[in-house]
Formats: C-alpha cells, sequence, structure tokens
C-alpha cells in the first residue's frame, strides 16, 4: 500500500489543520480538496486512494453523496466521515453506506490519527484473508525493497506478499524457518519497504548475548553506572529509535530477560543504568527463530506474552527443499557473486546433484557448496568433482521388487493426499501441529488443504 490519503472539506483551515497532523504522524502522501465535485471526478477518472477523509456537510455536493461515488468507483478506499453535528441518525447511515468510521467536530489530532491507523490496519489485514483466497501469483508494489530475496516460487513470493502488507504497519513480526532459510534478509527487506526505510536497521544475534550484559547492551548507562562504566554508552533501543529492531534467534533468550523485553514491548520506554526516569523509544520489533517456540512455551522456556506480542504479524518461510525451482537462481547468482571475471561454466550433472541435494542447511549450505566450488575450480568448469563428499555420487533410486497390477496402483499424489489428511485429522485438524509432524511448510500445508477441500 503506498498510505495515500485523500482529505475533502470546504474549510480550508481544517483541511490544512488534518494535512499538518497527518504529516507529523508519518503519513507524507496527502492530498487536500476543498471542492467535492473535483474529488468525485478524480475517483471517477480511475486515481485510487487508500484512505478518504470527508466532510459531510458542503455546499457542491453532500459527503454522503460523494461517499457513495466513492465506494462504486474505488470499493477498497477505507471513508472516514467527518461532521460538526453529533447525530446517530447520519453515523448510521455513513456505514450502512460504506463508511469505516465516523469523527465529530472539533477533532483531536490523536482521535484522527487513531481512525486512519485502524483503517490501515483494517486495509492489511482484509489484503492478508485476500492473499490466501487467491490462485494467481501476487505482485509486489515495492519490488526494489524485496530485490535481494532471489525467488520465483510461489510459496515464497506470497510471504513476501505478506511480509510488504504488514511492513506498511509498526507491529511487531515473528519470522520463522529453518537455519539458512534467509529470515535476516527478510526482516531487512520488510525495513526498507516500511515507513522507517530512512532509519536504522538493527540485527541483533540473542544467541550471541551475553546476558549478564542485557540490560546494558539494550537500555545503555551513563558513565560511572557500574564498575568499567568510563562513558556514556547508548543501547540498542536508544540507538535504534525511530528505525527497526532484528532480534534474531530470539528463543535463545533466556526466561529471566523475556520478561524485560516484554516491559518494552507493551510500554514503548526503558530505564537506561545509571538514570531513573524512564525514556520513550519509537522502535519496531521484528524477531525471528529456528525454534519451535510453541514447544518452549509448553516446557515454560518462553513466555506466552511475549510470543503474541512479538506474533503480530507471523511469516514462516519455508526450506530450500520446498522451494528447488530456485536453486538454478540461486546458484547463477552466487556464481556472479564469488567470480572475479565472468561467470563460471556449471556442467549438467552438478546442477542435476544440486537439485537432488536435500540441504539441511538450506540456502546458507547452497552459498557454501558454491562458494567452495568456485574457489576450487580456479576458473574452470565446475565439475561434480568440485562438489563437497554428499555431492560427489548421484542420488540412490531405490529398485522396484514387485510391480502389482495398474488397478491396484495409486499414484503418488493420492498417497500424499491420503496421508496428508490421516495426520491432519490424527493432529485434531491444528494445521501448525500437522506441518511440523509432516515436515513441511505451513504455507505448502495450506495449499495442499486448499485443493483437496478440506478447508
Amino acid at each position: 500500500m503506498d498510505n495515500r490519503i485523500v482529505v475533502i472539506d470546504d474549510e480550508r483551515d481544517f483541511l490544512e489543520s488534518v494535512n499538518r497532523g497527518l504529516i507529523t504522524a508519518g503519513y507524507k502522501n496527502v492530498v487536500i480538496e476543498a471542492d467535492p465535485r473535483k474529488a468525485a471526478a478524480v475517483f471517477e477518472q480511475g486515481q485510487r486512494f487508500d484512505i478518504a477523509l470527508i466532510d459531510i456537510t458542503m455546499p457542491a455536493m453532500s459527503g454522503i453523496e460523494l461517499l457513495e461515488i466513492i465506494k462504486s468507483t474505488s470499493p477498497a478506499t477505507e471513508c472516514i466521515m467527518v461532521t460538526a453535528l453529533d447525530e446517530a441518525r447520519t453515523a448510521i447511515q455513513c456505514l450502512k453506506k460504506g463508511a469505516y468510521d465516523y469523527l465529530v467536530k472539533p477533532i483531536s489530532k490523536e482521535d484522527l490519527v487513531s481512525s486512519v491507523n485502524r483503517a490501515f490496519e483494517r486495509k492489511r489485514l482484509l489484503a492478508i484473508l485476500d492473499l490466501g483466497k487467491r490462485r494467481t501469483l501476487p505482485k509486489l508494489d515495492n519490488q526494489k525493497a524485496f530485490s535481494s530475496i532471489i525467488t520465483k516460487s510461489s510459496m515464497v513470493l506470497r510471504v513476501l506478499k505478506e511480509a510488504e502488507l504488514h511492513a506498511a504497519s509498526d507491529i511487531p513480526i515473528l519470522i520463522t524457518g529453518e537455519t539458512g532459510t534467509g529470515k535476516e534478509l527478510l526482516s531487512g527487506a520488510i525495513h526498507a519497504a516500511s515507513p522507517r526505510a530512512g532509519a536504522v536497521f538493527t540485527p541483533v544475534n540473542m544467541e550471541s548475548l551475553d546476558a549478564s550484559m542485557f540490560d546494558a547492551q539494550f537500555f545503555g548507562h551513563t558513565r560511572g553506572a557500574f564498575t568499567g562504566a568510563a562513558r556514556d554508552h547508548a543501547g540498542y533501543l536508544e540507538t535504534s529509535n525511530h528505525g527497526t529492531l532484528f532480534l534474531d534467534e530470539i528463543g535463545n533468550l533466556p526466561p529471566a530477560l523475556q520478561g524485560k523485553l516484554l516491559r518494552v514491548l507493551q510500554d514503548g520506554e526503558f530505564i537506561k543504568i545509571g538514570t531513573s526516569a524512564p525514556r520513550k523509544v519509537d522502535v519496531r520489533f521484528i524477531a525471528a527463530t529456528n525454534s519451535n517456540l510453541e514447544t518452549m512455551m509448553a516446557q515454560n522456556k518462553f513466555r506466552k506474552d511475549l510470543y503474541y506480542r512479538l506474533k503480530g504479524g507471523w511469516l514462516s518461510l519455508p526450506p530450500l527443499r520446498e522451494r528447488k525451482e530456485d536453486i538454478p537462481l540461486l546458484v547463477n547468482s552466487f556464481i556472479e557473486k564469488f567470480c572475479s571475471s565472468a561467470g563460471a561454466e556449471v556442467e549438467e550433472e552438478v546442477l542435476s546433484r544440486l537439485m537432488d541435494y536435500d540441504y539441511p542447511g538450506n540456502i546458507r549450505e547452497l552459498k557454501a557448496i558454491i562458494q567452495s566450488a568456485v574457489n576450487l575450480a580456479q576458473k574452470r568448469p565446475i565439475s561434480t568433482r568440485f562438489l563437497p563428499p554428499q555431492l560427489q555420487r548421484p542420488k540412490e533410486v531405490p529398485a522396484v521388487i514387485d510391480q502389482p497390477d495398474d488397478e491396484t496402483i495409486a499414484t503418488l499424489e493420492q498417497v500424499e493426499k491420503d496421508h496428508i489428511l490421516k495426520v491432519y485429522q490424527i493432529m485434531g485438524k491444528n494445521k501448525s501441529q500437522t506441518a511440523r509432524s509432516l515436515g513441511i511448510g505451513l504455507n505448502t500445508l495450506r495449499r495442499k488443504l486448499e485443493s483437496y477441500g478440506a478447508v
């Protein structure tokens, strides 16, 4: 979403006031219009806005008339009606005609921004719901932000589109996936696609974090706050203010420290060591893990309240073995990166071996394989002898011992369907548990269940 807002009101002072309020709240793409007829013509000509704020009482055309035109030409535009008269009958009429909200003048900046924020949140949630119903591949509006993620996989493209929708908001995001699937890369792309793109992106590996220094590293400290504090130090929260803080491997954060992080997420403030006054902070949190946090919660190793606070938006990256159509693209990209001159020639058998392998280390492992092969080949064609031992021999195909009659042979597709549906029933139709039991991605399971008509 472009976060395009149009404000229509015949009072010029009100237009300027709303425009200033929205701009200071971070909405830069705001158009103001004093003539409702011109606004109607803009929509009838095909221009689109995400949000329209419409005054109800205008001399040239009533706000309700304009609302009907906007909803008929641009149904996805969320309309917020504005009036000087607090009348229940008028409010109900507006809502019946498709308005999202109804505000009464004078409008405080807090109420204005809150209504607009909620309207954008509604649009984001509706877009995510619609994404799950589509059979066609989604298109990214901000392709530049996601250009570092190389893929043609339908599963990954849907994850990227959902990530783009989440990027427009400030909600915390939890990214799950196996080691090496590109969780940090995705988090950086979300930051680049967000309104915070001009601010700092701070990645923090929670696995390597010194628990005894958590407060100092996250909250910062003043000079002399403790032994060894020779100067003031800005922590991750302070340096990431107005930006994005990426917490990698969040499952490794000790339970004793999880409560401290939760308070920051809840209150939006922290206390620097050596001071007593809370400081406000404006940080967008993205967390990632390859651990099963639901299992950890059941074992009291991860706080439920922190889990649900972090999981404002949830993205699950599939492993490389479920998106093998991306392997040739990734191989070419890595070769271009590691070859100082023209791209190295890759023998056909090498690509065949790479396609047959299941990559427990995912994209990170493939990258290491290609880098090693390029170094060993020394500008010669890359052959199988430059691959690691596990790829030196072709994958063995089990021999067929007995061949039953054609009538008794079930297709691979049918066998897969029967097995998935059986596990789905055993797991009480819990999609997350079913996906983990089958060893497939949640998006893959959803797609297959939809094709079976089981959802």
